[in-house]
């Protein structure tokens, strides 16, 4: 719990830097600019392959991060590596970002991919698990970083990215990547040890309920 709380407050001190770091994106532009991104993730930034993230509503300075992460390889994936590499240059990112942030905000409800998780019961358990974490394993509250129902901590903060209303099936294989270390691109290796913590119940639970928002 000490390592988690500690990297906590490094987190929040990046936020404090982070926050005011992300300007620029021209919205405009970048919805010419982000035609190659929308094969996967859609015009509006609702994506057409449960495994590819949406992206509307999501923060510029996220997306941008993750981008560029991709560009220089300190994230991996066989296909988001190609593409980013295509992507341009910093101010082709910025654009795209702010493009995709400026779309409503994504929803679990899109029944291009599929219905939304309607288990009541587990998802009653997975907003317990998000709100409260499980103090018996030192698992943190999922909320203290992505805010109420995952929708952001605040319009400001680029660091932490909305989740409510992300892909059930994209949201589980980044939890599965944190906890086997093959996605290790979090600052402070926070996401890294709180995944860790998860259980495959507590994971399918918590997951159910944030596509379910």
């Amino acid at each position: 719990m000490i390592k988690t709380l500690r990297a906590v407050l490094v987190f929040f001190a990046l936020v404090s830097v982070a926050s005011g770091a992300f300007a620029g994106g021209d919205a405009e532009a970048g919805a010419g600019k982000s035609e190659l991104c929308q094969g996967c993730h859609g015009v509006d930034g609702m994506s057409v392959n449960p495994e590819c993230p949406n992206l509307a509503g999501q923060k510029p300075g996220y997306i941008f991060k993750q981008v560029i992460d991709f560009q220089q390889g300190h994230r991996h994936n066989d296909t988001m590596s190609a593409m980013a590499a295509l992507a341009g240059g910093p101010q082709d990112i910025k654009d795209i970002a702010a493009y995709y942030a400026k779309q409503p905000s994504m929803t679990g409800k899109n029944y291009m991919l599929a219905p939304p998780p309607s288990d009541e019961k587990k998802i009653a358990k997975g907003k317990k698990i998000f709100l409260n974490g499980n103090p018996r394993t030192g698992l943190y509250g999922c909320v203290n970083c992505h805010g109420k129902d995952g929708k952001g901590k605040s319009p400001t903060n680029q660091v932490f990215p909305v989740i409510g209303g992300q892909t059930k099936d994209y949201l589980v294989k980044q939890l599965t990547d944190f906890r086997a270390a093959e996605r290790k691109n979090d600052p402070a290796n926070m996401m890294m040890d709180i995944a860790k913590k998860l259980t495959d119940e507590e994971m399918d639970a918590i997951t159910d309920y944030l596509a379910s928002r």
